[in-house]
């Protein structure tokens, strides 16, 4: 399983804090982009264990940002990752829908047709 670094560094004059919750979201990014990219080529194995390591990410991130709020420069890059993260989101869901209703099918009993 692919691991997703969060620097923790300071080199800009940020808190490193601020610092940590932004690489936070920058991970969770890369993390979505992959699961994009593997639900392409519908690899779903992959898309689930990705969803993994995202939840993993998301709940450090809840116990981090618990700790300081980001400014407004660091509010605003937040949600321009967070924007990006659920256009990634919204095209797996997309792309999920047909494997989705085939799992269904094969659920309830119902054989595949053929389109």
């Amino acid at each position: 399983m692919k691991h997703f670094q969060i620097d923790r560094s300071n080199d800009n004059g940020d808190h490193p804090m601020n610092k940590a919750l932004l690489n936070y979201y920058e991970a969770i990014e890369r993390a979505s982009q992959d699961m994009l990219e593997a639900a392409r080529v519908g690899n779903w194995d992959h898309v689930v264990k990705l969803e993994g390591a995202c939840a993993v990410l998301i709940s450090q991130l809840k116990h981090a940002a618990s700790q300081r709020p980001l400014d407004s420069e660091e509010a605003q890059l937040k949600s321009r990752i967070m924007q990006r993260i659920l256009v990634n989101d919204a095209e797996i869901r997309h792309l999920a829908e047909p494997w989705l209703e085939d799992l269904d099918a094969i659920l309830a009993g119902k054989p595949k047709t053929v389109h």
